[in-house]
């Protein structure tokens, strides 16, 4: 597909066929190579189609093919222009996203433990497929988390009360009905509560390697190389998977898929009862997750108690989803607009003095959070006014998938990658080595290339890099 270079970051592909707006593609030469791979663009250029889609179609430097819109991928809708909501644009897994604590621990504190800690939390933080977690959890508590998120799960002894305050959304989405869930989501989800589940999943204790931005990783508790992270990694679970599942079905019995340029990208007029019920239930999924995250958090600072004797320092900096659709106001032509923001394995990424991000951020911009792939460096950057202008706000999620699982099971073993890892210091725990193969960081782009384009382009800006010495999959 012909790409017109706008710069050695930024790539346009400009309107053709039935596109209501350009695509633009966000990524170096090297990490374009990947991209091009698979239907990424393609796919880019088929979500431009759809209705009511504002600005651009565009594509994060960690895209890949996804489910209809590419993983990496954001548009916005204008439900006055007859703006639609897709699942396909959320993803099956509804509130993917990433929790930050950061400790007053640094690297010397852990080293003697870590083996101790990290088989501590394997042991307290249920993970694997299908691994249940809360038990005798009642359909009415269930219908009240799906209403109220991690306030739920603060309520009823998870963490503390600052954590909702830096949390997205105050950890709570609170359009979401949890009538709008089907039987079958809720009895996927009933069981599944405080759980890391599979896949590129994963629970890290980190340190910091490198930090670029004083002020900001001051603003964010990060105050020195050395000091110790716990990133949490995770999302809806089946819940979330049933709803999109559910909601596919319902949009293409009610509207079909003919005149689409592909299948996956069926979707509903935002405002329809359609299009409404499904984006209840993503809020509800949403506030599944989050509470899920809450109380994962919450049984590893209870961890960290126990092994190191205290956890009194062990703050929140931030979760963040990367799979959502959130009715957000953005400028347009230099009007203001009410818009449905989709990203699809992209995170928001706001500047300084949004709204929306916590009060304590707003004068250096909010939290953005990029995990790496197994063992290698994660990021911590800053939202920037220029990400709102040139993106809705948003940047990258991770490094990206360039290998299939199938692929890399074929070329990986996970005992071999765990002994591997030993040898730099970092400790592994895992339910399933064939699932460690999976993730092998050779199955996933150069996070430090991925980062380095979206602080580059101005998406976000770089703040801090960390690496992991423990790592817990599922």
């Amino acid at each position: 597909m012909d790409l017109r270079k706008i710069d050695d970051n930024t790539w346009e592909i400009p309107v053709r066929g039935e596109m209501r707006v350009p695509a633009v593609v966000y990524s170096s030469a090297r990490l374009l190579e990947d991209i091009r791979r698979d239907q990424t663009l393609a796919q880019a250029c088929n979500v431009a189609c759809l209705p009511g889609i504002q600005g651009r179609s565009y594509v994060m430097p960690d895209a890949h093919q996804g489910y209809g819109f590419p993983i990496g991928g954001v548009a916005a809708f204008d439900p006055d222009a007859g703006g639609i909501i897709s699942p396909g644009g959320v993803g099956y897994d509804i509130n993917c996203g990433v929790r930050l604590l950061r400790t007053d621990y640094a690297e010397a504190d852990v080293t003697a433990g870590r083996k101790e800690l990290l088989a501590e939390i394997f042991r307290e933080v249920p993970a694997g497929v299908g691994k249940g977690g809360v038990t005798k959890l009642s359909r009415a508590v269930l219908k009240d988390i799906l209403a109220r998120g991690a306030e739920w799960a603060v309520e009823n002894g998870y963490g503390r009360t600052e954590d909702l305050e830096r949390t997205e959304e105050g950890g709570r989405m609170r359009d979401a009905s949890a009538g709008d869930v089907s039987d079958r989501a809720r009895e996927r989800g009933i069981s599944q509560l405080g759980t890391l589940g599979a896949g590129n999943h994963f629970l890290e204790i980190q340190k910091v390697q490198e930090i670029y931005d004083k002020a900001a990783a001051r603003a964010f508790g990060i105050d020195a190389p050395g000091q110790v992270l716990i990133m949490v990694h995770c999302g809806s679970r089946g819940l979330g998977h049933q709803v999109a599942t559910d909601y596919i079905e319902t949009m293409e019995n009610a509207f079909g898929v003919a005149g689409l340029p592909d299948r996956e990208l069926v979707n509903a007029p935002f405002g329809s009862a359609e299009g409404q019920r499904y984006y209840r239930a993503m809020c509800a999924a949403v506030n599944y997750a989050f509470a899920n995250r809450q109380m994962i958090a919450h049984w590893v600072r209870q961890v960290f108690a126990r092994v190191l004797g205290g956890a009194g320092s062990m703050d929140q900096i931030y979760d963040v989803c990367h799979n959502v659709a959130k009715v957000e106001e953005h400028l347009v032509g230099g009007r203001s607009k009410r818009l449905v923001v989709h990203r699809k394995g992209a995170t928001r990424s706001f500047g300084p003095g949004r709204p929306e991000i916590p009060a304590v951020y707003r004068p250096v911009g909010q939290p953005v959070i990029i995990p790496g792939s197994m063992g290698t460096a994660s990021f911590i950057l800053a939202g920037t006014e220029a990400a709102e202008a040139l993106s809705f706000g948003s940047t990258a999620h991770g490094a990206g998938r360039i290998m299939s699982r199938h692929e890399a099971l074929r070329r990986f073993r996970g005992e071999k990658i765990r002994d591997d890892l030993a040898k730099r210091g970092i400790e592994l725990r895992s339910t399933n080595w064939k699932g460690v193969a999976e993730e092998a960081s050779e199955a996933y782009k150069d996070v430090d290339e991925v980062v380095r384009v979206s602080d580059e382009v101005g998406l976000g800006r770089l703040v801090a890099r960390v690496v992991p010495i423990g790592v817990m999959k599922g």
